[in-house]
C-alpha cells in the first residue's frame, strides 16, 4: 500500500494523468486517455462486460482511507514525451516496482457519432515487482498440469512481452508495436479485422 501511495503521490505532485486497477475498478480522476476509450468502448457492449470506472478527485486520500483496497497496477498516461520521459525517471526510483519499458505512443480510437477522433498519448504501467500476465499464467498452468509446450498466448503490447516469449506459441497481433515481432512467432491480422478469430481457427481450434 504504502508504494501505491508513493506512486499516487510522484504523479499527483507532477500533475500528470493516472490510474489505478483494482480486482473490480479502475480509479481515475476524469475521463481522459485510456478511460475514455474504456468508458465509449462500455457503450459497445453488456453491463457485465463493461469495464467497471470510478471517478475520485482525491485518489490519494480514498487509497489511504481504503487500506484494505487491492492494488494490481497504476498506469500512467501523457502525451508529452518529454513530460512522459520525465515522470518515467522519477517512477523508476521507487524500489521494488517494476515500470514497464514501453517504446511507442498509443493511438486508440473513440466513435464520437458518425466520426472517429484520435486519441494519442505514451503510456505505462507499474506493478509490483515480477508481476507479469506470464507469471499468472504459469501458476495456472501448474494448477491443471499443461505443459509450457502447449501454452498459445496472444497480445499486442509491451505488457504481453514474458507471456508471449515463454509460451509454446506466441502469437502477436498486427498492430503491434513493430519491436513486439522479435518476440513473437507468429503475426495475425490487427484487431479491427479478427486477428484473434484467425489465431484460433489456425492454432488451436484446427490443432
Amino acid at each position: 500500500m504504502q508504494k501505491a501511495l508513493q506512486i499516487i503521490k510522484i504523479c499527483e505532485d507532477n500533475s500528470i494523468f493516472f490510474n489505478i486497477y483494482t480486482e473490480s475498478l479502475t480509479i481515475s480522476k476524469s475521463m481522459n486517455y485510456n478511460i475514455s476509450f474504456y468508458n465509449n468502448e462500455n457503450k459497445k457492449v453488456p453491463d457485465d462486460k463493461k469495464t467497471s470506472i470510478k471517478i475520485i478527485d482525491n485518489i490519494y486520500k480514498y487509497v489511504e482511507e481504503n487500506p484494505d483496497i487491492q492494488i494490481l497496477k497504476v498506469t500512467v498516461c501523457d502525451e508529452s514525451k518529454i513530460i512522459f520521459d520525465s515522470i518515467i525517471r522519477k517512477l523508476r526510483e521507487v524500489k521494488n516496482v517494476d515500470v514497464l519499458d514501453l517504446q511507442h505512443m498509443a493511438r486508440k480510437y473513440i466513435k464520437c457519432g458518425t466520426e472517429e477522433m484520435k486519441v494519442e498519448y505514451y503510456y505505462t504501467e507499474i506493478t509490483s515487482k515480477g508481476v507479469d500476465k506470464w507469471g499468472a499464467i504459469e501458476k495456472l498452468a501448474e494448477g491443471l498440469q499443461i505443459d509450457q509446450s502447449e501454452i498459445v498466448a496472444i497480445g499486442y503490447n509491451m505488457n504481453y512481452k514474458e507471456m508471449i516469449e515463454n509460451a509454446g506459441l506466441g502469437i502477436i497481433m498486427q498492430n503491434s508495436a513493430p519491436y513486439m515481432k522479435d518476440f513473437a512467432d507468429v503475426v495475425v491480422s490487427d484487431n479491427n479485422n479478427d486477428g484473434v478469430a484467425e489465431a484460433l481457427e489456425k492454432y488451436v481450434i484446427m490443432k
